[in-house]
């Protein structure tokens, strides 16, 4: 039994007709009931009832169709991925995120896309992930996990990935564990001076009625956090960002369930979504 056997005994199955089979499959008519004639005597029983008039399936051949049909169809599946293994897509790919996003949401994409397309060249900038849309739109890089914005540019195609909350942080020393502690005319801030997280916060603080003192303006929550941890002021900071961070163990957390999260995602220049490396890191 093989394959070519196979598709001529389901095409005859479903045609019912010698000659109409022979004629689609391009063989003679005695190659097809040769082949029909191998096949019976493989299964040990008739597969087709046939006379002058017409062909008829009988029961053993019908249980032969649907396994037929099932290998034929992974047959099929397999044939279309040992072409795609001898057409594997190669080149190079650029990528940009944060130093805190190439430990947080990076590893697990790049671990999916590598095992697909081993022969793609990762190369990986880290910075400031204020910098992402802009790294993106000069064709700096080919694609950035960013942070969505209400001014995100239309021409970027943003692949959500990621909610990440903001949380409240304080220094460990002074032992303020929950808003209800907290006398806001009291405590100075660190506040970002650029990026997402400076709409955020200043928008939450609005919201709040709160008018913070600040004690400085850093660019970075890594930088936010150190701070914090200096004893210098409380903070906000992506939730990831004190996960991974060193400091953790010298801030108190406190949860912030009123705060915008952050919307983090994959972006591309629009116009470039079809080629084909960043269209397979896009389906990743």
């Amino acid at each position: 039994m093989d394959i070519r056997s196979l598709e001529l005994f389901q095409h005859l199955a479903s045609s019912l007709h010698f000659n109409k089979t022979a004629q689609a499959l391009f063989v003679s008519p005695s190659t097809l009931s040769r082949s029909i004639q191998r096949l019976e005597q493989e299964c040990g029983t008739s597969l087709f009832v046939r006379d002058n008039r017409k062909v008829k399936l009988t029961a053993a051949g019908a249980k032969l169709l649907s396994f037929s049909q099932q290998t034929l169809s992974e047959w099929k599946k397999i044939k279309i991925e040992l072409q795609l293994d001898q057409q594997q897509l190669q080149g190079e790919l650029s990528l940009f995120c944060s130093v805190t996003a190439s430990q947080s949401h990076l590893p697990n994409l790049l671990d999916s896309f590598r095992h697909k397309y081993p022969q793609v060249e990762i190369k990986l900038t880290t910075g400031d992930p204020a910098w992402s849309a802009s790294k993106v739109m000069q064709q700096e890089v080919d694609a950035a996990i960013a942070i969505y914005t209400p001014d995100f540019p239309a021409e970027l195609k943003f692949l959500p990935l990621d909610k990440i909350p903001l949380v409240l942080i304080a220094p460990k020393d002074w032992q303020l564990t929950r808003l209800e502690q907290f006398e806001w005319s009291n405590h100075s801030f660190i506040l970002p001076e650029s990026g997402p997280s400076k709409r955020i916060v200043h928008h939450w603080f609005a919201e709040q009625g709160i008018r913070p003192r600040v004690y400085a303006t850093v660019a970075g929550n890594e930088a936010i956090v150190s701070m914090v941890a200096l004893g210098c002021g409380l903070g906000i900071v992506p939730e990831v960002v004190l996960d991974h961070s060193t400091l953790a163990k010298k801030v108190n957390r406190i949860e912030l369930d009123n705060i915008e999260p952050y919307q983090l995602g994959l972006c591309c220049l629009r116009k470039r979504v079809g080629e084909p490396a960043i269209q397979a890191l896009l389906n990743v």
